[in-house]
């Protein structure tokens, strides 16, 4: 049975040092994609802009410096509160956004209680799916029988 975690927030969009704007987003985490988190920004367009990455990178950014790239994560202090920056990089542009910590935290918490870490590939179901393809069929037998019974051994000469 699939689970989805699911939580509505407001960013910010960091456009420069002294000025942001509200992003209203919402993060969804699926356990039949147990190592993806995704992200939809709600940004005034007919369709929300999506981005999907490693939850990993999420867990780890709640407490330290991590990402490269396309996505970079980091904890910090802005005007006294503890907020989670998300940068994010496209051939359509960068963008610097703010969360709350605290927010982000509960909603990564309540993911990880879903899929524990190291308990994503169970989700997965792969050990199933390979059991299943490899497991032989009815015709199978035929293939994997010896077509030449030690009685209907052909003779040297073509006689049987």
């Amino acid at each position: 049975m699939m689970s989805i975690v699911e939580r509505e927030l407001e960013l910010k969009l960091v456009l420069s040092p002294e000025r942001s704007i509200p992003v209203p987003a919402r993060l969804t985490y699926r356990t039949n994609d147990p190592y993806a988190v995704h992200i939809a920004f709600h940004i005034g367009s007919e369709s929300p802009v999506h981005w999907t990455f490693a939850r990993e990178l999420l867990v780890e950014g709640v407490f330290r410096p991590c990402g490269h790239g396309d996505v970079r994560i980091w904890p910090t202090k802005v005007a006294g509160r503890s907020v989670i920056c998300v940068a994010l990089t496209s051939p359509d542009g960068n963008a610097l956004l703010e969360v709350g910590s605290a927010a982000v935290a509960a909603w990564v918490e309540r993911t990880l209680r879903v899929v524990p870490p190291g308990a994503e590939s169970d989700r997965l179901g792969i050990d199933e799916a390979l059991a299943d393809l490899l497991a032989p069929l009815p015709a199978d037998d035929l293939w994997l029988s010896d077509p030449w019974s030690s009685d209907d051994t052909p003779s040297q000469d073509g006689e049987a």
